[in-house]
């Protein structure tokens, strides 16, 4: 394992949220690729023993913790964890989020239940995460919050999760200004379309994909590790003085995926003469 020492990790704990799969697992291996303690935490068990094994393999030191990150006894339990195991906690990967497919509809459909589902998870219990961590930070150190480019465009069929995420945003943000004073840096990744399993398995016809590649400048789909790098830097030494911040990686594409989606299914329903 090498890596410049700018952008060692040696001696780092790095916890990261919904580790087990996709985008999570592929920051999580790039952490351990730079030398840093890797805490893997998500709800399956088995995806997270997967992941710890992986990481083993590459020489570091995981630790895998099932849990819920929606409710405050698990969050605890996480920090606890990882204390108990190494001591400190010296970066924090807010990664896990989503929307399921129940929850995916256009906005005058919403009903408070799919909307509570959506935020608790992408906005609350990443800000409670967030701050709980923090306050575990006692020599410093480095909160990541993951995203979406869905926080700065439209977003039909998931507009709560768009909502949620630049609200995310927003809080990223505040918390570089009110934790800055104790060493905390806070910064935002917001991935364009990146093509995990699950994603995979609504992008279930070559004609949707091709659409959404035709968007990107860099003619293809994101990857699991190409989140992990700039995570790995936001981490890092080397990014000593960056805080406040939300960076793109999007392969250069600013449309939105649930903007294509619509716009097919506002051509398909609309009469003859209206298009």
């Amino acid at each position: 394992m090498s890596a410049p020492d700018l952008f060692s990790l040696a001696g780092k704990t790095v916890v990261v949220t919904g580790g087990g799969k996709g985008i999570g697992r592929g920051i999580s291996e790039a952490m351990a690729r730079c030398g840093a303690n890797v805490v893997v935490a998500g709800r399956s068990f088995e995806a997270l023993a997967d992941t710890a094994e992986a990481i083993q393999t590459l020489g570091a030191s995981a630790l895998a913790v099932a849990g819920d990150i929606t409710r405050a006894a698990d969050r605890e339990h996480l920090i606890a964890a990882t204390l108990e195991r190494y001591g400190a906690i010296d970066a924090w990967i807010n990664n896990a989020g989503s929307a399921s497919p129940s929850d995916v509809g256009p906005l005058d459909g919403v009903g408070e239940a799919q909307w509570d589902r959506v935020l608790d998870l992408n906005l609350k219990a990443a800000f409670f995460a967030g701050q709980a961590a923090a306050r575990a930070m006692v020599r410093g150190g480095s909160i990541v919050n993951i995203t979406s480019r869905s926080a700065s465009y439209p977003n039909p069929g998931t507009g709560h999760y768009g909502a949620a995420k630049a609200a995310m945003e927003n809080l990223t943000r505040t918390m570089a200004a009110e934790w800055g004073h104790r060493g905390i840096r806070v910064n935002a990744v917001a991935p364009g379309v990146v093509l995990t399993e699950e994603l995979a398995k609504t992008f279930n016809s070559p004609g949707r994909i091709r659409r959404q590649v035709e968007t990107v400048p860099l003619q293809r789909l994101g990857r699991p590790e190409d989140i992990g790098p700039l995570c790995v830097y936001l981490v890092s030494d080397a990014s000593a003085w960056t805080s406040g911040t939300v960076i793109g990686v999007n392969g250069g594409s600013f449309v939105p995926m649930g903007y294509l989606s619509y716009l097919a299914k506002v051509y398909r329903d609309a009469e003859p003469a209206a298009i």
